[in-house]
């Protein structure tokens, strides 16, 4: 997807190539005797359901979201919210939440309809044609958010399998090889866990910006200056898209005591020697809540292309 991309023309030249092509690939699989049982997809793209269902293949919806954030769209699609969501009273009081979201912590989309029109559309989306799924699953678990996942059981038939993640890193030993999801939305050359390797536990700032946001580059300039003004180890992520907005003077001087890449395996270098997680993030701060590491997070919308009025 491109950088900014006009959403109006993207979706539904999304929609109208894309079950062209899912088509065709499940008439091709069945021809070849190798039929298409289940097909898992993404609720953003409700017309997979569609093409799944006319070509006979039962459908499992997925949302890889949490389980509140589900909720607020869910409820738009049902008509129990109208937009702007600014704040989750109304839900509480329906136990819908087990906990009061203010408007700092509803989804950008809900509670801004106007930051992104066809975006909000495509989020409350997710819920169209959702009955006629065989199963809805969530990537998530009933300890975590036990009202919000009772009530998307009740009202949406949800199945609880998070967290998602390879087995490794949940201390199940039975696959000791399971440490990848098996493909990544990015490469680079640079392998950092050697450079992390290094470091004590604990000790290393790792600051990344997501695989969508933008950011300008006077933010990422300040930002950069000031991870190393200080004097400590740092991880920063910059995708190679994106690097063309850092000067030469401050990736020389970041050499001191910090490490540039294009990429990274969050979950490897999650699991290792990180004491503060500097990111984005679009659906507020409570989902962080159960980590132990220290996280700061500055607010970000997809396709933003100004800085926020208060990086932090």
């Amino acid at each position: 997807m491109a950088l900014c991309p006009d959403y109006a023309e993207y979706f539904p030249r999304l929609e109208a190539v894309g079950s062209e092509t899912l088509r065709e690939l499940l008439l091709s699989e069945a021809r070849a005797g190798r039929p298409v049982r289940v097909l898992v997809y993404d609720p953003h793209l409700a017309w997979a359901l569609r093409v799944a269902r006319a070509a006979g293949v039962a459908t499992a919806a997925f949302f890889s979201q949490p389980c509140a954030v589900d909720i607020v769209y869910g409820e738009l699609w049902a008509g129990r919210l109208a937009l702007p969501v600014t704040d989750g009273r109304a839900l509480l009081a329906r136990e819908a939440l087990g906990v009061e979201l203010g408007p700092e912590d509803m989804p950008p989309f809900a509670a801004v309809p106007e930051l992104q029109p066809v975006l909000t559309k495509t989020s409350i989306g997710q819920f169209d044609g959702l009955e006629d799924a065989d199963d809805v699953l969530l990537n998530s678990f009933r300890d975590i958010a036990p009202k919000e996942a009772e009530y998307m059981e009740l009202t949406w038939r949800a199945k609880m399998i998070g967290p998602t993640m390879p087995s490794y890193f949940l201390d199940d030993n039975r696959l000791p090889s399971n440490k990848s999801y098996g493909f990544n939305l990015f490469s680079d050359g640079v392998s950092c866990m050697d450079w992390l390797d290094k470091h004590s536990m604990s000790s290393v700032v790792l600051v990344c910006y997501g695989t969508v946001s933008n950011y300008d580059a006077t933010l990422l300039e300040e930002l950069g200056s000031g991870l190393c003004n200080s004097g400590k180890p740092f991880l920063r992520v910059v995708r190679s898209n994106e690097a063309h907005k850092l000067s030469e003077e401050l990736k020389e001087k970041c050499e001191n005591n910090g490490l540039i890449v294009a990429w990274f395996h969050q979950l490897q270098v999650l699991h290792t020697r990180l004491s503060v997680v500097l990111l984005p993030t679009a659906d507020g701060t409570r989902h962080w809540r159960q980590l132990l590491v220290v996280f700061l997070l500055w607010e970000s919308h997809i396709g933003q292309t100004n800085p926020p009025s208060q990086s932090m």
